[in-house]
């Protein structure tokens, strides 16, 4: 079925922002049959197997449903805080039902809809499959899927609705609110960024309210980052290309810090990224560089400006021959795969002035004065969603385990009387110590 037509709600759609804030306990005795099949609207997770599956999805226009794997601990984890949220979703304004299918059961069912790991999260919308990726806690959960039902556009006709909207929105995406705009100036770029962002815009408010977000002026367009504390402003021109590029570079803060979860936002966004690395992200003298980065990206909205501390991600920051023998801050220009470019005598001068440092290191990279190198190892955003990539992993573990076994049988060791036992002891202990060393970060499943 085709998807619904972009839609504007008024102030009155508050309320439903606002049901996201609020838990709730109802109890609906309506049964719904389809194709033969009941199902019971109480707020509960259903259970879905091959006899119901396809009803479910044409009955209900938003259905989320988790495949999972009885064996699974992440499932299992997973389960209590699905439970805690089907309540919740089932009472917004559109309803969002939540059910569950154990793939390892029903395979054939799972293979259908493409499932290969668990738990496999995928959002249905009037029958068609969008996968799920985002956080899994109740609250946070409700939050990510009430995007999917939520206006396009809400509009906004008093102070306090604009505060309810930012409150009710939470803190996992970007708010856009145009002050002073009409709906329909952003109504495109809400539909195609829908899942990325909120937009509102607001057409009744107060000089107050304008000067406590620091707009010099009306109209104007405000970006909000709630997670990390910081918004930008656009002042026009509210062109169709001019909106979209500045809405498509804002889904991004100015800086924020590269971690295991906010990396995954980098991968619908094209620029390159002007990554900082640096030896503690809680230093003080960290702070101060950050600051220096928000000015250097707002002048230059065609590159991505993020930064990592070795002891925070030391992994991620040895990709790119970083230790901590390192002179920090090191900047790279990083294309988000595998290649990354030093900057020719960006590093000279005065050390302590970090602005002049970023300015040298942006003036050599547009000049083109650059080395071209390879992060070590294979693409790291490529490993980060491979699944492919944790099986090769596992695969890898069990052929140096049966190698160090196969060593250790045929090793030719001199015994002596009373030494055998000892001898198998010791082996054992070692082998015993590799397994461990090798299957820590597996053990979980």
């Amino acid at each position: 079925m085709p998807c619904s037509s972009p839609t504007i709600h008024s102030s009155s759609s508050i309320i439903s922002l606002r049901s996201l804030l609020l838990v709730f306990s109802f109890s609906l005795s309506l049964s719904i049959t389809a194709n033969g099949n009941q199902f019971k609207l109480d707020g509960s997770v259903l259970e879905l197997d091959d006899s119901n599956f396809d009803a479910a999805i044409s009955k209900f226009d938003y259905i989320f449903v988790d495949f999972y794997a009885p064996w699974c601990g992440h499932c299992n984890r997973l389960m209590p805080e699905l439970e805690r949220a089907a309540p919740v979703l089932a009472g917004l304004r559109q309803p969002i039902v939540v059910a569950k299918v154990d793939a390892d059961k029903h395979k054939k069912l799972a293979s259908k809809h493409n499932v290969d790991g668990f738990p496999t999260l995928k959002m249905f919308m009037h029958g068609v499959p969008t996968e799920y990726y985002g956080p899994r806690k109740a609250d946070l959960l409700v939050q990510s899927l009430a995007k999917f039902v939520a206006p396009d556009v809400s509009v906004l006709s008093s102070d306090s609705d604009v505060r309810d909207f930012v409150k009710a929105a939470g803190f996992d995406f970007p708010i856009f609110i145009g002050f002073g705009l009409n709906e329909w100036v952003i109504l495109d770029s809400a539909v195609k960024n829908k899942k990325k962002a909120w937009f509102s815009v607001a057409n009744g408010f107060s000089d107050e309210i304008v000067t406590s977000y620091g707009l010099n002026k009306v109209p104007a367009l405000l970006a909000i980052y709630p997670a990390y504390d910081e918004k930008s402003v656009f002042y026009g021109p509210f062109e169709e290309k001019s909106l979209e590029d500045y809405i498509s570079k804002s889904l991004l803060p100015l800086v924020f810090p590269i971690s295991q979860g906010s990396l995954k936002l980098l991968q619908d966004d094209e620029r390159k990224v002007l990554l900082t690395i640096i030896k503690d992200e809680k230093e003080e003298k960290s702070r101060e560089l950050f600051q220096v980065l928000k000015a250097a990206a707002s002048a230059n909205r065609d590159l991505v400006f993020g930064y990592v501390g070795l002891q925070q991600w030391e992994d991620f920051a040895q990709s790119f021959e970083v230790d901590m023998k390192t002179e920090f801050p090191r900047m790279v220009v990083w294309d988000g795969n595998e290649n990354y470019y030093l900057v020719t005598g960006s590093e000279n001068g005065d050390k302590t002035d970090m602005a002049s440092q970023v300015s040298r290191f942006l003036e050599g990279y547009r000049e083109g004065r650059v080395i071209h190198k390879r992060i070590i190892g294979p693409s790291l955003l490529s490993l980060m969603n491979s699944k492919v990539a944790i099986i090769v992993a596992l695969l890898l573990i069990c052929v140096v385990l049966a190698v160090v076994l196969i060593v250790a049988m045929v090793q030719d060791e001199p015994l002596t009387v009373g030494t055998r036992d000892k001898v198998v002891e010791q082996r054992s202990s070692s082998l015993h110590q590799e397994s461990e060393e090798l299957l820590g970060p597996f053990k979980e499943d």
